[in-house]
């Protein structure tokens, strides 16, 4: 049973020993019992007081003790933007889930990435990922320089070994992993998923504005592991996405050897069943916007490098309203995914439709909005006060075009009939 440390951007402190954490110091002349200090930044020194990132680790051994590393030549889908070799398309398109593989496959192995924006190399955008993994990472572990890693489990627990610590993700939950950190994946059977890759600034919470002090996901739901370490003298392999590359060398320990901690960066797990739905109780269906999770903003004030929204269960009391999302076309750019259940804008359909651990993407100013049959039965619908159950869906948001790659646009998982879910339409009767 994993333990954890309450909190959102606290300062934490945890030691698997007593004793491992100096006190008053950060780097004393000689840390206890022969370890090595190291700060692990994610922001520049000099950033201010509220916006510095960075925690200090105590180890077993430096992070330096390791060989050169090379150009990892296994076959990979897992890309980094900008993405350039398929014309971004304006049409909406829809993805059926991956099928897990029969060969054996770990999480590394497994990710595939569907689209991206921005330029990982300017430290703005995303990439989105999704993967199917069937076996634990063996003597091997991953780190992305690129970016941090927002993962989102739909089929099986992940658990998480990380530097910092260690959890359990399972479906429901999601698991932020910080931009460099290394970690390993355990699984008991076959996965899938969704990984938001950031490369711009950090998840934060969304500040609340006209809703107040309360609401939305609560700072105190979200859980750090606690410091463990494993001290362990045999080779693991080391694969680290570095500017849209894989590398690889080879340890002759295990990475995991961080006694101590303390600081604002750590890896966190969140429970979205935490999450505090707004919504309306008078009329009209809310934007969006009001389910945000965690956002990333950018330089322009309220316009995000990534938001990450959720539509989980519900009421739905609003009067003389069409209590589906309203049809749109949006500055934002929409790559959606559903953990379980059904999406409340798309009727459900035989052998198709909006499953879970398919995937969506409108991309912005391209019309949008809930298919024929939702349209229909909202419109026609008794309204009482309902609640919605069977749910969660997402949204990983973005100011940019994202522009798919050429696995999504060719695998045979993509839906090409996915635009006929809005034919029917009956015209508007106009008065003569």
């Amino acid at each position: 049973m994993h333990r954890y440390q309450t909190g959102f951007g606290n300062h934490f402190q945890s030691e698997a020993v007593e004793g491992a954490l100096p006190v008053g110091r950060n780097s004393p002349q000689r840390p206890a019992f022969g370890l090595y200090a190291e700060q692990f930044s994610i922001s520049a020194f000099t950033m201010p007081r509220a916006e510095n990132m960075r925690s200090w680790l105590y180890r077993m051994r430096p992070t330096t003790s390791h060989r050169a590393f090379e150009l990892f030549t296994a076959l990979s889908r897992f890309e980094s933007a900008p993405i350039t070799h398929e014309p971004v398309t304006p049409n909406r398109l829809r993805w059926n889930p991956l099928a897990v593989p029969e060969e054996p496959t770990d999480f590394v192995d497994g990710m595939v990435t569907f689209g991206g924006n921005g330029d990982v190399g300017t430290g703005a955008g995303i990439a989105i990922h999704l993967y199917a993994a069937n076996t634990s990472m063996d003597r091997r572990v991953f780190q992305s320089s690129d970016g941090e890693l927002l993962i989102v489990p739909q089929e099986g627990t992940l658990h998480l070994d990380t530097e910092m610590g260690r959890m359990e993700v399972p479906p429901g939950y999601i698991a932020l992993i910080p931009r460099g950190m290394r970690f390993a994946v355990r699984i008991g059977g076959p996965a899938r998923g969704y990984v938001c890759e950031n490369y711009g600034t950090p998840f934060r919470l969304p500040d609340l504005g006209p809703i107040g002090a309360n609401g939305l996901a609560n700072p105190r739901d979200f859980e750090a592991p606690v410091a463990w370490f494993e001290d362990v003298d045999e080779p693991y392999e080391w694969v680290q996405k570095f500017q849209g590359r894989l590398w690889s060398t080879t340890l002759d320990h295990s990475p995991f050897d961080v006694v101590a901690w303390h600081g604002n960066v750590a890896p966190c797990r969140y429970d979205l069943a935490r999450f505090n739905t707004i919504g309306s109780i008078s009329f009209d269906h809310p934007d969006p916007s009001i389910f945000t999770v965690l956002t990333s903003p950018s330089e322009i004030p309220g316009t995000a490098n990534c938001d990450f929204v959720i539509f989980p269960p519900r009421w739905m009391v609003a009067e003389d309203t069409f209590r589906p999302p309203w049809f749109h076309r949006n500055v934002m750019s929409e790559f959606m995914g559903l953990v379980h259940g059904e999406y409340d804008a798309k009727a459900k359909q035989e052998g198709g439709g909006f499953v879970p651990g398919g995937a969506s993407l409108h991309n912005q100013m391209n019309g949008h909005g809930p298919d024929a049959e939702t349209t229909r039965r909202a419109m026609e619908a008794d309204l009482a006060p309902m609640k919605i159950t069977d749910t969660l869906a997402f949204m990983f948001e973005s100011r940019w075009v994202i522009r798919p790659t050429s696995f999504a646009m060719t695998t045979a998982a993509r839906q090409d009939d996915y635009d006929d879910c809005w034919s029917g339409f009956p015209k508007a009767r106009l008065p003569e």
